[in-house]
């Protein structure tokens, strides 16, 4: 794993990953946004290391076992863009290496170890699951779909490409709450073998807005969310 906290912070543009020198080793590890402390967000930055230093071994071990062609060697980063809401993702960056991306906001945000390293495992999830592929390939059958509709409807050029993009939308969505939830239950397992605990982990959905279960909602409810940790650790 390469682990660029605290000494480098990495922001993200699209694949992209530029390295940000924020000063030597004993200075601050990160900069506190307006309204928090330093102290606070040194410890914060604090607990990230430790953290992912603990998850990152055990998600790498669970890749190689699932998807043993998959390229396993997580990079796991803060994205540091300004005036952004808590947030965390998995992507890829050009050579296919998988990154999991936490953006300062939620790393400030969660109130224990626990809450992050289920994000964590959760993250790595999604790339040992290949979702990223799948939604993909949910796109593109979108896409096809409803572009062929238009065309077969006569619609003009124009309105092809614009229902080949609307299309596209509905199929990312399709599967999408499944693929969190699949992603829950494979990240509660990897929170588990790294020590921490998931159930009390996924307490943070108790302190966000529920999404429902909206129609082509891109997330489950919170409670399904809870439910499907607590069975996968009553399983487990």
């Amino acid at each position: 794993m390469r682990l660029l906290l605290p000494t480098l912070l990495l922001l993200l543009a699209a694949c992209e990953i530029a390295p940000v020198t924020t000063g030597p080793r004993e200075g601050p590890a990160i900069t506190a946004p307006q309204g928090v402390s330093q102290d606070r967000a040194e410890r914060a930055a604090l607990q990230f290391v430790q953290v992912a230093e603990t998850i990152e071994p055990v998600a790498e071990a669970q890749c190689r076992r699932l998807a043993p062609r998959a390229n396993c060697d997580y990079l796991i980063v803060v994205d540091d863009r300004p005036n952004q809401a808590p947030n965390a993702f998995q992507t890829l960056d050009r050579s296919g290496r998988p990154i999991v991306a936490f953006n300062l906001p939620l790393i400030l945000s969660v109130e224990n170890a626990d809450e992050l390293a289920f994000f964590m495992g959760h993250e790595a999830s999604h790339h040992i699951l290949g979702h990223l592929d799948r939604i993909q390939e949910d796109a593109a059958v979108g896409a096809i779909i409803f572009s062929g509709i238009a065309a077969m409807s006569g619609a003009d050029e124009a309105s092809v490409r614009s229902a080949e993009r609307f299309g596209a939308s509905v199929g990312a969505r399709t599967y999408s709450k499944d693929y969190e939830l699949e992603a829950d239950q494979l990240g509660t397992i990897i929170t588990l073998r790294s020590g921490y605990d998931p159930i009390r982990g996924a307490e943070f959905f108790m302190h966000i807005p529920d999404p429902g279960n909206r129609f082509l909602g891109s997330h489950p409810p919170n409670g399904a969310r809870i439910e499907v940790v607590r069975r996968t650790v009553a399983g487990y």
